[in-house]
């Protein structure tokens, strides 16, 4: 790879030592040939606009990229298993796919990479999406037991777990939108099924793969979505954005912080053993709601979500840096002694583009040096995603990558980002440099 010039301003803005500097990945949507998920099952059916194909190739190519990652100056990745690939059927354990997965965290070993392992990152293994998925309690019980085996193999190599990936997410989208597998738009009761059955999941397996790690250190990736009222004067609008932040911030936490099944998850009763099942929280951060309430919107939990003239990525999405600290502040109060990592944080641009992409990345380690500031236990900053990719149901058009890749030849090329980011990882922090040339000027918060 061409380097880049080497920078010595030291940190204006600087981190604890120690933190973690890292980027993420999740297997389907880099390794290919991922056959045997309910994912390549509908992208085969024609029920997704695109698919994944070879995807990235790093099933082959995983040695190549964590060395260049480690080029690049970091020291941590996150990383997903991909359950079909290792239990391929219902009770059978592929030791094909465990040697390999080995093999895959010695290299992030080998390259000075801190490995954060996902068990689950929306892919199911297709006999489980035949049976219901996550819709059935079996699901609690099978979790569990994947989760534990994982943990056995590579307990001398991982140390830091996330068990799901964005509950609220994967049921929102698959069972409310209706646009992710298993298509199943406007299922209210489904999808507050599948998160009761996501957290009961996370909990059985937290103490399962205890039992195989005392020391592990197990989380949860919580997909946290800022929501505020269209008009903060409108006491409807107020409410709205309460309720939808209540639903898709907080009841998942609560559920496996205090063992307490709240609206949609239950009714408010207690399971005791679910309690304190969170060693850390994972925090994905990119945008913010506004939400305006609408009686005529039933459908839609009686809201809608408008669009000021704000500052928006290639997705729509509004880009709004603040939302990070506030994020981090109510996920881990100052105080709480709730540890904490930004698990995923990045912006889209389209093909050969790396224009949004270093404003955003600075504006957004401010507000994590705020969030530092005000007494949160940060200890890592996790950029989504390492290479572009396969975003799921918006195809590889959206590229979130600090690496370009050409998806005809493969080839890997680093942006000019990704040699920010290293300047930054270099020095712990951000330069007065990086500020004047990036940073909020007191906007954006």
């Amino acid at each position: 790879m061409t380097d880049a010039p080497r920078t010595e301003a030291p940190a204006s803005l600087a981190f604890p030592p120690g933190f973690l500097w890292g980027s993420a990945t999740a297997s389907h949507q880099v390794e290919g040939g991922n056959t045997n998920n309910d994912w390549w099952a509908a992208e085969q059916a024609g029920r997704l606009p695109y698919k994944s194909g070879l995807a990235c190739d790093q099933f082959n190519r995983y040695d190549d990229d964590f060395a260049l990652l480690r080029e690049l100056g970091q020291n941590a990745h996150r990383l997903s298993i991909e359950w079909s690939r290792i239990e391929p059927r219902p009770g059978e354990l592929s030791f094909e796919a465990l040697d390999h997965y080995r093999r895959v965290l010695e290299s992030v070993r080998a390259h000075g990479l801190e490995p954060i392992v996902t068990l689950h990152h929306f892919t199911s293994p297709l006999w489980l999406a035949e049976r219901g998925g996550w819709t059935q309690r079996e699901v609690i019980g099978r979790f569990a037991r994947y989760a534990r085996r994982v943990v056995r193999e590579y307990r001398d190599l991982v140390r830091y777990w996330v068990t799901i990936n964005e509950p609220g997410v994967y049921a929102s989208q698959g069972w409310i939108l209706g646009v992710w597998p298993p298509h199943r738009p406007a299922d209210l009761r489904g999808a507050f099924g599948v998160l009761r059955n996501m957290a009961m999941a996370h909990g059985r397996a937290y103490h399962a793969m205890k039992h195989e790690q005392p020391d592990a250190r197990i989380g949860v990736a919580h997909h946290w979505r800022l929501f505020d009222p269209a008009d903060p004067g409108r006491r409807a609008d107020r409410m709205i954005a309460y309720v939808r932040n209540h639903l898709m911030n907080l009841a998942f936490p609560i559920a496996i912080r205090h063992g307490r099944l709240i609206p949609p998850l239950g009714t408010g009763r207690r399971v005791p053993w679910l309690a304190d099942t969170e060693d850390w929280v994972g925090v994905n951060y990119y945008t913010r709601e506004h939400n305006r309430f609408e009686l005529r919107a039933m459908m839609n939990g009686f809201g809608i979500e408008i669009f000021p003239d704000l500052d928006r990525n290639q997705l729509g999405w509004e880009i709004y840096p603040g939302g990070l600290e506030r994020a981090l502040l109510a996920a881990a109060p100052p105080g709480s002694g709730r540890e904490v990592i930004v698990t995923e944080n990045g912006v889209p641009e389209p093909d050969d583009q790396d224009e949004r992409r270093p404003r955003y990345l600075v504006q957004h380690l401010e507000a994590c040096h705020r969030a530092l500031t005000a007494g949160v236990n940060l200890r890592g900053y996790v950029h989504w995603t390492s290479i572009d990719n396969y975003e799921w149901a918006e195809g590889f058009h959206p590229r979130f990558g600090l690496v370009h890749v050409d998806f005809e030849t493969q080839q890997r090329t680093p942006k000019p980002s990704a040699y920010l980011y290293r300047e930054i990882i270099r020095r712990n922090g951000l330069s007065a440099g990086d500020l004047a040339r990036y940073g909020t000027s007191g906007q954006g918060r």
